[in-house]
């Protein structure tokens, strides 16, 4: 069985990835957030955290956990010339028995990434990163930004897992929400890749993705619904 990934988020990455070069809709600022989760068609909770780290850079973390998924994803970044710049990240994740470890840097004074742990040897990299360059896990905090900012195209170019990749999202409109019992107006964008499909939901006043699903050959694999954030 292949395992679930967060790609917009991992998604999921919510997904990424940043093609455009304009300033950011508002500064980065810290949270954190909760999710209920559903994985593999399992219940279970999740949470997305910003953290100040010191000198201009800040840790953002994703977990998701349910009996048979357990995910970790953690980028350090920094704030450069407006756009969210990866600096080192690191992914863990157990889906039933099967455990996978993975670090990256990025290296801007060489403007390389490269790849260890439980990484194919033609995946090891380096890739050589443009400006703008992004992992997956950001692309939460890109979208947000973008769609509040009204900016478009949503396009981003992904430097992960031994590759690079250029990823454009479109918005499907506006659907309605429950966060904490309130109803709130949210911006639906989709990508489509394949077999793959990253949905994500962006209420205009909250830092952070409302919904994000990823689904994979008609099935929902990860499924996170916000809860409550501050």
């Amino acid at each position: 069985m292949n395992s679930p990934h967060v790609s917009g988020v991992r998604i999921i990455a919510a997904a990424a990835l940043l093609a455009i070069a304009t300033a950011p809709a508002h500064a980065v600022e810290a949270f954190t957030a909760n999710y209920q989760a559903s994985a593999m068609g399992m219940q279970g909770q999740g949470q997305m955290t910003v953290a100040p780290q010191g000198g201009n850079r800040w840790q953002y973390s994703l977990s998701v956990k349910n009996q048979v998924v357990d995910l970790s994803q953690k980028t350090v970044f920094d704030e450069h010339n407006g756009q969210l710049r990866p600096l080192s990240s690191s992914d863990n994740s157990r889906v039933l028995i099967k455990k996978k470890a993975v670090d990256t840097v990025y290296d801007w004074d060489k403007a390389q990434a490269s790849w260890s742990g439980d990484v194919k040897p033609d995946r090891t990299g380096p890739i050589k990163l443009q400006p703008g360059d992004m992992d997956a896990l950001l692309v939460n905090l890109a979208i947000v930004r973008d769609v509040a900012a009204g900016r478009k195209p949503l396009s981003y170019r992904m430097v992960e897992s031994g590759r690079a990749k250029n990823m454009t999202y479109q918005v499907s409109g506006k659907e309605q929400v429950t966060i904490a019992g309130k109803p709130h107006d949210a911006t639906k964008v989709i990508r489509t890749d394949g077999d793959k499909q990253t949905i994500v939901w962006v209420v205009a006043e909250i830092p952070v993705p409302a919904r994000i699903l990823q689904r994979e050959d008609g099935q929902d694999a990860i499924d996170l619904t916000l809860t409550t954030w501050r």
